[in-house]
Formats: structure tokens, sequence, C-alpha cells
């Protein structure tokens, strides 16, 4: 056997793999020897089948099967001995006039190879790594919410601002008929508020739908109506008040505090006020990991620049599919998925070149962590080590999880290493700046 690489270009080759009688005859000859042993033939004993008649029936079969095997092997034996880095995989040459009944065979094979090119972080332009703080408005509005959870309602007769008001909406023509809670927070407008303001038990108040409420979601939720209902809908709507109730705030007490993060964790309004803020912010600093990941990815696909064997990959993705594809098909399909082949492709240098691979006792260890996470979540603070190892031995025995997990481990060792190597400017935001600037 015998192969050889014409290098076409730096993303191009062909490989050639010659094969000779002498490469397979001895293993089809076996092969055909059991099936004679083996084969029921009508008029012959079973292992007296004449070996003539089982190379007839058998034997282009076998010979195509075998050398398919032999080919196979000795491809990928090549690519792997000599270090080829293709793209997709090697694509047989169509052969005019190929002759299975020849002794020897040639074969070939196109190749696409990967770009060769250097990753660069520091760019000129710093990327934003957003620092998101819980400020003293977000903290106390968190405050004002507990103190709602944990507090209680208070009948009243009348309505006044910022109670919870019971009714049913009604609208024949649009089939509305809602009983609900609204409270008068949401309501938005001061001509719309002051219709429930005053309000007994009994009374109707006549509404738009239209700038009834600040959010769109709260008059989907109020009138029981679908999202495409509720945009721009601009009906009149009844609404009869069953029941008017004030949220009669929780005390800020030791009683409260101990409810909230268990005997003697918070002592004071201070306390509560910052252990609020650092839950917040912890919260917070995934969002902005994450964005991070993803500023960089888009730094890095913009300032990384190399050429791909364009014409090759939409070959193999035309061919290669449970369903050939036609050239159109095939080029839209390859950029459609161009950014995320050029991501793989930088992502995978930066492993190679900086050794981030993933270890299987990292693995473990992250397994471990992740339990012990989900266990605390569920009041289980102090796992025993042998309990963990339990646990981290059946998930990692099933490759999916396998996968799962070794992403999100491969996803944070590359969050660090861009935390430590990229160029990066700290820009301290609140959460809703943070929004508005990332997602505008």
């Amino acid at each position: 056997m015998n192969i050889s690489k014409e290098q076409l270009d730096e993303l191009n080759a062909v490989v050639t793999v010659d094969i000779a009688k002498a490469d397979y005859s001895d293993k089809v000859e076996k092969i055909l020897k059991d099936y004679r042993k083996n084969a029921n033939i009508p008029g012959f004993r079973k292992g007296h089948v004449p070996m003539g008649l089982v190379k007839k029936q058998y034997g282009k079969a076998v010979l195509v099967d075998e050398v398919n095997k032999l080919l196979q092997d000795a491809l990928n034996k090549y690519l792997t001995e000599e270090k080829l880095d293709v793209l997709g995989n090697p694509l047989p040459k169509e052969q005019e006039n190929f002759d299975w009944d020849a002794e020897n065979y040639s074969f070939e094979f196109e190749l696409g190879l990967a770009p060769k090119f250097e990753v660069k972080l520091t760019g000129k332009k710093a990327i934003t790594h957003y620092k998101i703080v819980a400020n003293d408005e977000m903290v106390d509005n968190q405050v004002k919410t507990i103190q709602k959870q944990y507090g209680k309602l208070v009948s009243k007769d009348a309505a006044e601002k910022e109670d919870l008001v019971a009714g049913t909406f009604m609208n024949e023509e649009k089939e509305i008929n809602n009983d609900t809670t609204v409270s008068l927070e949401k309501i938005k407008g001061k001509r719309n508020l002051d219709k429930f303001l005053g309000a007994k038990v009994g009374d109707v108040i006549t509404l738009k739908t239209k700038g009834l409420f600040a959010e769109e979601h709260d008059l989907i939720s109020a009138l029981k109506v679908s999202h495409d209902d509720a945009k721009d809908l601009d009906v009149e709507v009844t609404f009869t008040v069953s029941e008017i109730n004030k949220q009669e705030l929780a005390d800020l007490d030791q009683e409260l505090f101990d409810k909230l993060y268990g005997p003697g964790s918070i002592k004071n309004v201070t306390e509560l006020k910052e252990k609020i803020k650092q839950d917040a912010e912890r919260q917070f600093e995934q969002q902005s990991d994450q964005q991070l990941l993803n500023a960089v990815t888009e730094n890095l696909l913009e300032n990384t620049n190399f050429d791909l064997p364009v014409e090759f990959l939409q070959k193999w993705i035309r061919t290669t599919g449970e369903q050939p594809l036609t050239e159109d098909e095939a080029k839209d399909e390859f950029e459609k998925s161009e950014k995320g082949l050029r991501y793989q492709l930088i992502e995978g240098k930066i492993i190679s070149d900086n050794n981030l691979q993933v270890t299987f006792d990292e693995l473990k260890d992250f397994a471990k962590d992740l339990i012990k996470g989900q266990m605390a979540q569920f009041g289980q603070t102090s796992p025993q080590d042998e309990e963990l190892e339990g646990i981290a031995a059946r998930i990692l025995s099933n490759q999916d999880e396998v996968k799962r997990i070794s992403e999100q481990l491969m996803s944070q060792k590359l969050l660090n290493f861009y935390k430590e190597n990229a160029k990066l400017k700290t820009k301290e935001v609140s959460f809703d700046e943070f929004i508005k600037e990332v997602y505008k």
C-alpha cells in the first residue's frame, strides 16, 4: 500500500491511496474459506460447496467490504501520523471507469485543511467588563418587597393609593370576563388612578385599556388576553370592585431577619441591606461574565482574519448530510454556520496554545462543586466527600452529562483566561444601566 499527498494550496490537498492485491488478498481468501465452511447451498453438503461457487456468489461483496475497511483504516492512520488538521471529513473523488475486477486500486480524497493563524487578545480597543452594583434604590425596593411578602392584608372601605383592589374586568364584545386583583401602584396615569381612589365595594369603574398599565404583561394578566390581543388593544372595560385591602408591611425586626436567613445571621437593617446587596451582586456577576464572554467572542471574530476552504466545505455540506443539497442550499448552510466554525477554530487555537484542556480530575472536582451548590439549596451545607464522590461518579458515567459539564468548565476556564489576558476596562454600572447599554 502506498499513500501520497498533493498540496494544491494552503487550504486544499488531495490524498491518493494505492492498494495492491497483496494488501487484501489473504484477508479476502480467509473470509471466503469461512463462508465455504458455513454456506448452505442446495445440492451441496455443508462445508463441501466448491470454492469457485462461493467466490462467484460472495467474492465481489467481500472484496469491496475488505478494501473499504483497509482504505478507511489507512487514511485515518495517515491523517493522524501526518498531523493533518482537516475540516469536515475527506471527500472521495469520483473516478470514471473504476473497475472492481482489477487487482490493484487507486483512490483519491479531497481534503479541506484548517488555516494557520495567530490569535491576539490585546487589540487597540479595550473590551468593557461591567461590574454591576446593587444601588441604594434597588436594595430599598427589595427590602420593601420582602416587607410586603411577609406582611399582611388589612380590609378597607375605600381605596387609596398603593392599595390592592380585587374585582372583575368585563367587556362583552371582546369576551373579557376576568376576576383579578390590581395593585394601584401599577396603574398608569393620574386620570386612571383617580378613578380608583375613593372607590368602594360594589362600585363599577369604566376604563380604557390603552395606557391603563405601565407594563403590557400587567394588562395581559389583568384581562386574561393573549399577547397578540393585548397589543394595541383600545377598548372600554368595566371594573366591578369586590374587595379592597391595604398591604401592611412586616416590621423589620429580629423575627423577620431570622425567617429570612436563619437565627442570628442578620441582626439589624444595615446588615439586612448589606446581605441583599451581596446576594444581588453575586447574581449580577454571572450576567456580567456571560456578557464578557460574548464581547470577547465578537472581538476575536472581528479581529482574527483567516481564509477557509470555502469550496470544499460547501461541497462537504452538500454531499454528507442526511439528504443531498443543491449548490445554493449548501451555500446558504455554509453562510449560516461560518461564524460558528470560525470561532470554533479560534477557541481551539486558544485552548491548544495555552494548555487549557479539561482534565478528568478537573472535571470531577467541578462536578462535585456543582453538586455541593445544588445540595446547599436544600439545606445540606456539609455533605461528606464520599457521598459527593458517589454522586459525581454516577453523573460522569452519563456521556451527555459529561459533555454538558465539560462545556461549562471550559467556558469557565476561557473566562478566567480572558480576564487575565485580554485588554479590558472595568465599568461600574447599576443593573438598569447594564441592561440599557448591553441590550439597548
